[in-house]
């Protein structure tokens, strides 16, 4: 290492050391221990990592060779092969899933959105609030889901959607994080942000001239109601597709919920073919709608009661008889079964009740089980176990129903609400799976008129048989109603736009 010892050893080096300084022997000692440590540590850490090359290059010891291994046994198995095998042996292939390229945009601020309503009403108003965040060129924020709804339901977004498969399927699209940055959640912790909600029924230049330059202003903008803020009608194309990617291919529901509803479905399609009847008769949807057919005095006062206690319902008094020969009352369990015998929907056929708690229980049930004895639902198909983390989580209970409902034979709403429609739309684009859309207002009337007596049953069962002979969920347009969106046909009941695009699947 370039030190020389004088002759007589360390002894006389040590003494001539000492002789020529004798003040500053200790500190020369140290200095010595200091260079000898420094030099020991450096041929140690050569020596190991010649070792390891050795042993990298399957010439070290042998003795290494029963050390454990950090290699797989795959591996190991590889590099005990002679060079040529090796070579001719094929690599396992591990394909991974392709990520879109992100697309790069300027970022004009961040948009927060509490969504409100039931599970497919909050659905399609993620869809609309990507499309806005997109060409806004915002950042959007996981939506916020509605927990103080009738429902009550406490779920968070992770909690019924697949979370990360939502925000890297549209990372080619737009920015979208699970929450603020740290610095901008300061912001609006202390209140540096605007809230509002957007004009119902809106079309892109809307948000482009007002709700954008208030993203600008403030930076943070919170939406804090989401129901059809985004018009059916007359936008781009591009806007419409891109509402059909994010409801058909980026809104998966989570791994456990997919599962479960598989496990429904394979259940059902053991005993055959299977219809799914929406049946919209809860004690929420009554009391909201006012309709009261076949209800005692007694219930229609509790739903009268119920109706008043939430202030956000606006309608208060409601003619139920009126308003169930316009066709605007849900089907009662009596009369759906009329409508189904009349449709000659076979007596064994297994009908799933997609739907909560019926209004009067077995009472009003009894009709329908007469006429299909194979009435079923999750809680009869599943043990209580599995649906142990679901109870009191209604939107994630009626996520298992939408996926039931996807894979039916049939698919009966008896009312036009947001899951009817949405899995309408959502059957359309499977291929235009059968969906047997009731005529309310006609069935009323021939039902009326069938229980009266002034109509028999071969020429009840054909009315019925001719209204609905087109009313089956084929291809159609979509009925646009200028100034009376309302009224018109909903887009995610039938996406016109993207029937034809069949590739929107593969896009994520």
């Amino acid at each position: 290492m370039g030190w020389k010892v004088a002759p007589g050893g360390k002894a006389a080096a040590a003494a001539g050391e000492k002789l020529r300084f004798p003040a500053s022997s200790a500190a020369a000692r140290s200095r010595m221990k200091l260079w000898v440590v420094r030099a020991t540590t450096t041929v140690l850490l050569w020596t190991c990592v010649v070792q390891l090359t050795a042993v990298g290059d399957n010439w070290g010891p042998r003795v290494l060779k029963g050390w454990p291994s950090c290699l797989t046994a795959t591996e190991e198995e590889a590099a005990a092969l002679p060079g040529a095998a090796l070579a001719a042996r094929p690599h396992p292939v591990v394909e991974k899933a392709a990520l879109p390229p992100k697309r790069l945009y300027r970022n004009n601020g961040y948009l927060m959105v509490s969504c409100n309503g039931g599970l497919n009403q909050m659905r399609a108003a993620i869809c609309d609030m990507v499309v806005i965040a997109r060409y806004l060129n915002v950042t959007l924020v996981v939506p916020e889901l509605d927990k103080t709804s009738f429902w009550n339901d406490p779920s968070e977004f992770q909690d019924i959607f697949d979370v990360e498969h939502f925000i890297t399927s549209l990372r080619g699209e737009v920015r979208i994080l699970r929450e603020l940055p740290p610095r901008v959640k300061r912001r609006v912790e202390l209140g540096m942000f605007h809230s509002m909600p957007p004009i119902s029924w809106s079309d892109i230049s809307y948000y482009q001239n007002q709700i954008l330059p208030l993203i600008r202003k403030y930076k943070v903008l919170h939406l804090n109601r989401t129901d059809a803020r985004l018009a059916n009608n007359g936008l781009p194309i591009e806007i419409q597709k891109l509402r059909c990617r994010v409801n058909y291919a980026s809104l998966r529901f989570t791994p456990q919920i997919e599962e479960l509803g598989k496990r429904v479905i394979r259940i059902l399609r053991q005993n055959g073919p299977f219809l799914v009847l929406h049946l919209r008769y809860e004690m929420d949807m009554l009391a909201f709608s006012g309709c009261t057919q076949g209800c005692s005095h007694e219930e229609a006062e509790e739903l009268t009661r119920m109706r008043y206690a939430y202030p956000w319902w606006k309608e208060k008094v409601i003619d139920s008889d009126l308003k169930r020969k316009d066709g605007l009352c849900p089907l009662t369990p009596e009369e759906t079964a009329l409508v189904l015998r009349a449709l000659d929907i076979d007596r064994s056929m297994q009908i799933y009740i997609a739907a909560g708690e019926i209004y009067g229980g077995k009472r009003r049930m009894a009709a329908l089980t007469s006429a299909y004895p194979n009435v079923v639902r999750k809680e009869t198909l599943l043990e209580p176990s599995d649906l142990m983390f679901f109870q009191n989580h209604s939107s994630q209970m009626a996520a298992l129903d939408y996926l039931v409902s996807l894979e039916s034979d049939i698919f009966v709403p008896t009312y036009d609400g947001n899951m009817a429609k949405v899995v309408e739309g959502h059957r359309r684009f499977m291929g235009f799976k059968k969906t047997v859309l009731l005529d309310r207002r006609l069935i009323v009337e021939l039902v009326d008129r069938y229980t009266n007596g002034s109509l028999q049953w071969d020429e009840f069962s054909s009315l019925i048989k001719a209204a609905h002979a087109k009313r089956m969920g084929s291809a159609s347009k979509r009925t646009v109603i200028p100034d009376r969106p309302k009224e018109e046909d909903y887009f995610y009941a039938n996406p016109q736009e993207c029937l034809q695009d069949r590739d929107l699947l593969q896009t994520s």
